[in-house]
């Protein structure tokens, strides 16, 4: 009975997403922390999918309330600007329901925005329906993301900027992933909201030998990429994998093996996949060129003289891209047609418990988001950093927030600077490429200094404690 009142008296937090709960790792993570480090019952009402780690489903603090997606394909056919009237206001009355009687009352609700429309404004009346506070945790701005595909000066997104505005500056309190953004916020909207950098949880860590080597800590699905990517033979030998051996116990590294590269992407329009598929062209061409049609190679690396008769080692390159969005079968098409001898391509889904292990195991990121207001910064590359990943970053106005150029990565613009740097990082490898060994130490101490659990009990803790009261 007093534990059941001790339940009673906590706090209670309603964490909002109007989007797959599975593909937005920040608000799990802001749902652990309420739990863990604010000790708040936790309420996430949002969108099925894809299913949030397993840290959140075991959690007995969260407790997840899945909401319907609202699809209008007939009258999307009819009128666009209908469609979007609709699906909003649909989506507008299934939140109020949700959040006003679906859910117990919480003390704070915490809404992640974009998007915007409908959400804002249902949190804000069920906030004062229900007598509690509420915080806006700003990723981005959802009238830019609106812009890319109707361009700024149109009404339907001067419209939403009006929207997000408006209602944006009605919240308690707000969060936000950039000084960038907080200077706009703060200097254009009227909105002062605390700066909350992304930060990597725990589970995001470098993946040990014994994990890299066995077949049950490894996704199957990545084991069966590496071996069909180059035709490569299975081997019969199970103290061997594409990557490692076990001799007398003790596992090693193998010397011919090929370089793994990942990227992660929503394939949306924001990010520019053509440049790493040119990017690749160019890499198997320039390789190519060095060694001519008759060259010798094992099953993993490739030898090329240079011209003061020193020999490097160029590996294969196997990229794995992981992530779901509405680019994604159009850039697949691209890749099929792709004539590629030394880089291959596997594009796929993981489990959220599965991708860590995937970038801990990796030698190379990339991030192609450039920001549709070029004032928020790609959590994937927080996360390559957390496992110790270097990573290769496409340029926009705020990414030296994060990477730290010679440091833990390398910029680029073009595909033709990502093609260079792709050269210059996996010369030698593995034993002599410097440059790349470099990143990755630099990678790893960005990522060991500051965790999530740090950072959000430093600057997010603070305000929701005084928020709920």
């Amino acid at each position: 009975m007093a534990s059941a009142t001790a339940v009673g008296m906590r706090k209670r937090a309603a964490v909002v997403v109007l989007g797959d709960i599975g593909r937005s790792p920040r608000m799990q993570y802001h749902s652990l922390s309420l739990a863990n480090q604010a000790g708040m019952e936790v309420d996430i009402v949002a969108n099925g999918g894809s299913d949030p780690h397993l840290s959140l489903r075991q959690n007995p603090s969260i407790h997840i309330h899945e909401m319907k997606s609202v699809q209008l394909t007939g009258i999307s056919k009819i009128s666009g600007a209908l469609a979007l009237l609709l699906k909003a206001g649909i989506q507008f009355v299934m939140l109020v329901w949700f959040l006003c009687f679906k859910i117990p009352r919480p003390d704070v609700f915490l809404v992640q925005n974009p998007p915007s429309v409908p959400t804002l404004a249902a949190v804000k009346l069920a906030s004062w329906l229900r007598g509690a506070k509420f915080i806006v945790d700003w990723h981005n701005f959802g009238y830019t993301l609106l812009g890319m595909s109707h361009g700024r000066s149109h009404i339907i997104v001067r419209v939403y900027f009006w929207f997000e505005k408006h209602f944006g500056k009605m919240a308690d309190g707000a969060f936000c992933v950039t000084k960038a953004m907080q200077h706009e916020l703060a200097q254009n909207w009227g909105i002062r909201a605390t700066v909350l950098y992304d930060q990597s949880p725990d589970f995001f860590h470098p993946a040990s030998l014994m994990e890299r080597h066995e077949i049950g800590g490894f996704p199957s699905v990545v084991l069966w990429a590496m071996r069909t990517a180059f035709l490569l033979k299975e081997a019969k030998d199970m103290n061997a994998t594409v990557f490692t051996s076990k001799i007398g116990g003790e596992i090693f590294l193998k010397p011919n093996r090929p370089a793994l590269v990942v990227s992660s992407t929503s394939w949306t329009p924001d990010e520019d996949f053509s440049i790493l598929l040119e990017a690749a062209v160019m890499y198997d061409r320039r390789v190519a060129a060095n060694l001519g049609e008759e060259d010798s190679m094992d099953e993993g690396q490739l030898w090329i003289d240079i011209k003061n008769g020193k020999q490097f080692v160029y590996p294969r390159l196997l990229f794995i891209i992981t992530g779901k969005g509405p680019d994604r079968k159009k850039y697949e098409e691209q890749i099929k047609r792709l004539k590629l001898r030394r880089v291959a391509f596997r594009t796929m889904w993981l489990a959220s418990e599965d991708y860590p292990l995937l970038l801990g195991s990796a030698d190379l990121g990339v991030s192609l988001h450039t920001s549709s207001s070029g004032l928020d910064l790609p959590m994937k590359v927080v996360d390559m950093f957390g496992c110790g990943l270097p990573v290769c970053a496409a340029s926009f106005s705020c990414i030296e927030e994060l990477v730290k150029v010679n440091k833990n990565g390398l910029l680029f613009s073009t595909s033709l600077e990502l093609a260079d740097e792709l050269m210059m990082l996996f010369k030698g490898f593995p034993e002599e490429c410097s440059a790349l060994k470099s990143l990755k130490d630099g990678a790893l101490s960005t990522g060991s200094s500051s965790k999530w659990s740090t950072e959000w009990a430093t600057y997010a803790l603070p305000m929701v404690n005084q928020v709920a009261g």
